[in-house]
């Protein structure tokens, strides 16, 4: 199945490198991705998206309008992206940062505490880990084993030291997505 992945924030949230962790870990397990990164001009707290697209057959076009799973960090991005995703596709989106819940019925909604547990963890940053943990215990595109393994490819060497910590947040993502009640609204 190919997945056609939109993750959106501010940046500074690692929403860049969740998904180039993501589209890394595809490429070590053979398979064809895309990794289009889309940020404004002030980097940290401006907007932040990317799309990754991971398939086992090869990819027409990086370019996709609609998408079958979103990660959501903030409450722009929940405004601007959860009409494009498809129909029975999956929303995971950070429960401090979105005030306004998402209005789609057609969707497994999926609400992740990430920055609550990766302060109890200790370490703020690791909260993109936290919910990429969350999306591939309900979407598994990837294993966590081998997103470990682009982790080490992709942070640079000085962060290595922080690589149990980010193993400890995407289990804790995964036990959160494992534990949760998925939402579904009613209409």
């Amino acid at each position: 199945m190919t997945h056609e992945i939109l993750i959106a924030g501010f940046g500074g949230q690692g929403v860049l490198s969740m998904g180039m962790t993501l589209a890394y870990a595809g490429m070590l397990e053979g398979k064809e991705v895309s990794w289009m990164p889309s940020y404004g001009p002030e980097m940290r707290g401006g907007t932040a998206n990317c799309i990754v697209i991971v398939s086992p057959e090869r990819i027409s076009s990086p370019i996709v309008t609609r998408f079958t799973a979103g990660i959501i960090l903030n409450q722009p991005s929940m405004e601007k992206f959860q009409h494009s995703l498809l129909p029975h596709g999956v929303l995971l989106y950070e429960q401090s940062n979105i005030l306004t819940l998402p209005t789609r019925f057609d969707l497994e909604i999926l609400p992740v505490p990430a920055m609550q547990e990766a302060l109890q963890l200790g370490k703020k940053q690791v909260a993109n880990m936290v919910m990429l943990g969350a999306f591939l215990a309900r979407q598994p595109v990837v294993a966590f084993e081998t997103v470990m393994e682009a982790l080490k490819k992709t942070l640079p060497e000085r962060h290595h030291a922080l690589l149990p910590l980010n193993a400890q947040a995407l289990q804790r993502g995964k036990q959160l997505a494992e534990t949760a009640i998925v939402e579904t609204l009613e209409e």
